[in-house]
């Protein structure tokens, strides 16, 4: 089996695992994610904050986003510009946000651009990982090709149920500093402190 099509069975496996998550521990372990993260001095510390906006199951981030907002920070968010091609906008009110490519939020073409190197801090998603910062995603290359040119703090957003230790990697695979579960956060892959 090639890596390509270990990684789409993986994928599938975790897709039916997830579909198969509680309303209330999605809810539970969101919340609780989204605390950890809110907690960790990288964060606190960024002023350009570039985050995902989470889509069905995936971590909400919509606290996320309104914590960036009220703490006074530049936050951007993807938007989709082709196959496997994003870029990084500025965005300043959440309502601006509206369905883009797949559906997912996005900001409007006229928001202001962010360059990766302008970033302090990426919150970045993922369909599964390791507790080391392996990633496993969606498969369309947009975070990988974002990987490459970025330099800053990353994170990780993973639900523990979802963390599997043999992530199918290749050497375009990126892996990311630091990963949060609703167990805390995990730096090299150990469990390093709570928030």
């Amino acid at each position: 089996m090639t890596r390509q099509e270990e990684k789409r069975r993986l994928r599938r496996t975790v897709r039916e695992l997830e579909a198969r998550l509680s309303p209330r521990y999605l809810e539970e372990s969101g919340r609780a994610i989204a605390a950890h993260l809110l907690a960790m001095p990288e964060y606190l510390a960024a002023g350009t904050v570039f985050c995902f906006v989470g889509f069905g199951p995936e971590v909400d981030t919509r606290p996320i986003l309104e914590n960036i907002l009220a703490a006074g920070k530049v936050l951007c968010v993807p938007r989709c510009t082709g196959p496997g091609q994003m870029e990084l906008r500025q965005i300043t009110d959440l309502a601006r946000l509206s369905p883009g490519t797949f559906g997912i939020l996005e900001p409007p073409a006229d928001s202001v651009p962010v360059e990766t190197d302008e970033v302090d801090f990426a919150i970045l998603p993922c369909v599964t990982c390791d507790h080391a910062g392996r990633r496993l995603g969606h498969g369309g290359g947009y975070y990988d090709r974002f990987l490459t040119r970025y330099r800053g703090g990353a994170v990780l957003l993973c639900r523990e149920r979802l963390i599997r230790e043999e992530i199918p990697v290749e050497p375009h695979d990126y892996p990311v500093p630091w990963v949060v579960t609703e167990r805390g956060l995990y730096e090299d892959g150990v469990l390093a402190r709570l928030g």
